[in-house]
């Protein structure tokens, strides 16, 4: 499936820090930078741009900063086909903070924001692109957020300079004929705009999802290593890579990454599929319950997790 305008991003890293506060080793992001440089993937997201007066770095790893200095001790000044991102949140970024892209090894900035942030997210990714910088923007929890009060976004995102737009399914609840639904939204509200698609696991469905967008026209593919993500993970890139057949891409390094590096984390992070992750998916619900849950003795009694959702109880 060749697609001239097609983009596919690893986000490893960047999603899957969420399950382990980015205390990633050098050996492991080296190895997923490694096999994204030879497979032949377009970006990679190798963590967050913070302000350090937003988060503790003694608790959080270096990937939730990505300070230059840690940038370059693992990619060196990635003179490679690769690009590299890094999101930035509303609120937890210092303008100051966002160094030139010419004194940068990142080539991307995504901007990741609500429905009510959308104006701080074009001024967050105007002064990035004033900076040398890709943007785009990514509109998270989509799947909550009304009809009217979306087309208002995109009224304003159609009116900027960003020229990327994602498809957030932030709770892993979408079915397919709501990305459909919402790209082709998208699409003619944004004429002239990629839009980008960034599904979670939550009903087994990212992938699926992940196709439907394309189908619709999205050029930016997100994925993640064996869908290494928050809770239920996200759309496999090594699936993606065998279902695209597309000769830029090569699906070999990206199981040489798994088997060495992936596969051993399972024994330490629960990621993927999980019945509290499919309820709070189910439920359209924030999976920040269901994480919690899992972290509890409690984490296989699917009954007591299905009443306390329901009943909005705040769990210990």
């Amino acid at each position: 499936m060749y697609i001239k305008e097609l983009k596919v991003m690893d986000c490893t890293v960047r999603d899957g820090g969420l399950m382990n506060k980015w205390q990633f080793s050098d050996e492991f992001v080296k190895g997923v930078y490694d096999a994204c440089v030879e497979a032949g993937v377009d970006y990679m997201e190798i963590g967050y741009l913070s302000s350090e007066k937003a988060f503790d770095r003694k608790e959080m790893g270096p990937w939730k900063f990505c300070h230059q200095a840690d940038l370059e001790r693992i990619v060196g000044k990635n003179e490679t086909a690769l690009k590299l991102s890094a999101m930035a949140d509303i609120g937890r970024i210092d303008l100051d903070d966002i160094p030139y892209a010419s004194d940068s090894v990142l080539d991307m900035i995504r901007v990741a924001c609500y429905v009510h942030q959308v104006d701080k997210a074009i001024e967050l990714a105007h002064h990035c692109m004033d900076k040398g910088y890709e943007t785009c923007i990514n509109l998270m929890a989509v799947s909550t957020v009304g009809e009217l009060e979306l087309d208002e976004a995109l009224r304003d995102i159609a009116a900027s300079r960003v020229g990327v737009f994602y498809a957030v399914d932030s709770y892993g609840s979408m079915f397919n004929d709501t990305v459909q639904h919402l790209v082709r939204k998208y699409t003619k509200a944004l004429p002239g705009k990629q839009i980008g698609i960034h599904a979670h696991n939550n009903m087994q469905l990212a992938m699926s999802n992940t196709i439907t967008a394309l189908q619709e026209g999205c050029t930016m593919l997100d994925s993640t290593l064996m869908g290494l993500g928050r809770g239920a993970g996200n759309c496999p890139i090594e699936i993606l890579i065998a279902f695209l057949k597309n000769p830029k891409y090569r699906l070999l390094p990206l199981l040489k990454v798994i088997q060495e590096q992936v596969l051993p984390l399972q024994e330490t992070i629960d990621w993927g599929y999980h019945l509290p992750y499919m309820i709070s998916g189910a439920l359209n619900a924030h999976p920040r319950k269901s994480l919690e849950w899992m972290d509890s003795e409690r984490k296989n009694d699917f009954v007591a997790f299905m009443k306390a959702m329901h009943d909005n109880e705040v769990l210990e």
